[in-house]
């Protein structure tokens, strides 16, 4: 079983109502899908890719050597403890871009690059919404108007892009790549190793790859949008497994509500979902301010989602 692909391109083209359709499928059935010929040049991602990895390389490897990750692994091996795993760590070397922090500054071109990378990504990620509104029956805008605290454009909804390798692992059964969870925010967009593979999702209770797509980028519908849908759409389980050859690059890009969004289910989908399902919606979901989910969310990140959206509701 192999993660949907969607042809971006043929939205703009006699099979705009097909791939909408495909689209609409993806999102209620997966959660995740992968976008080729998304726009985004392929010589930008080329040099996404290079300097990334120089970042890692030159900036950010020698001190995962010494990380918490590491010690711990080493620990569970020279005692020999048959059967154990290295438990609340991941095996990731990670940091976050955004508008307005600190970043890597002795790689060459690495900000005006990532900078050019950024502005292609959020611009993505509203053509993405904007399919999902029309989908949905909603305006269009809804969604990014939703995230944007009641406002038109994106100037109060927060973008980051969170840049991680996941280096070689001496032994990847004791250890996770990163913990299941799903994503707190809205949509997600992911620009995966092309090489070496570890992504997984949850669907029908089994563990399926992502597989790597050279210059794909992987959509994933967050809990917000699952949310907003009134359930339509899911935020899905997903993983990464360590690996014990080669070093998986993995640039995730958030486009999520502004802290001071209120989130709630769209009105024209309460009616409509609670119709379907003879007057019993599937789960009732409160309207919350995200700011308070995304404290409960730090908290509980890798627990169910489902006492999260208890937990605001009573906030």
């Amino acid at each position: 079983m192999a993660i949907p692909v969607i042809d971006f391109s043929k939205l703009n083209g006699e099979e705009r109502a097909k791939t909408l359709a495909q689209i609409a499928t993806c999102c209620e059935e997966w959660g995740f899908f992968q976008l080729v010929n998304h726009g985004i040049p392929v010589e930008l991602l080329e040099k996404v890719k290079r300097v990334s990895s120089e970042c890692f390389k030159k900036e950010r490897e020698e001190n995962f050597n010494k990380s918490t990750a590491v010690k711990l692994l080493d620990d569970v091996e020279k005692n020999k403890r048959n059967g154990s795993k290295v438990e609340n760590v991941d095996w990731e070397d990670v940091f976050l871009l955004t508008d307005y922090n600190e970043w890597p500054s002795n790689i060459p071109q690495f900000r005006d690059i990532m900078k050019e990378y950024r502005s292609e990504l959020k611009n993505l990620a509203k053509q993405v919404m904007e399919v999902m509104d029309e989908n949905l029956g909603l305006p269009k805008g809804f969604i990014n108007k939703a995230f944007n605290n009641g406002e038109e454009g994106c100037k109060n909804a927060f973008f980051g892009t969170k840049v991680s390798h996941y280096p070689p692992c001496p032994h990847p059964e004791m250890v996770n790549g990163l913990r299941a969870h799903t994503d707190a925010g809205g949509v997600i967009l992911l620009f995966q190793d092309d090489q070496v593979d570890g992504l997984q999702i949850l669907k029908d209770g089994e563990w399926i790859d992502v597989q790597p797509i050279q210059n794909a980028i992987v959509i994933n519908t967050g809990d917000q949008i699952e949310v907003l849908s009134n359930g339509k759409y899911k935020s899905v389980w997903h993983r990464v497994m360590a690996k014990e050859n080669g070093t998986r690059r993995s640039i995730a890009s958030f486009y999520n509500p502004s802290l001071k969004a209120t989130i709630a289910p769209a009105p024209q989908l309460i009616s409509e979902n609670k119709d379907e399902k003879n007057n019993q919606a599937e789960f009732d979901y409160p309207a919350f301010v995200f700011g308070d989910y995304m404290n409960v969310y730090t908290e509980q990140k890798f627990l169910p989602k489902e006492p999260r959206f208890q937990a605001v509701r009573a906030m």
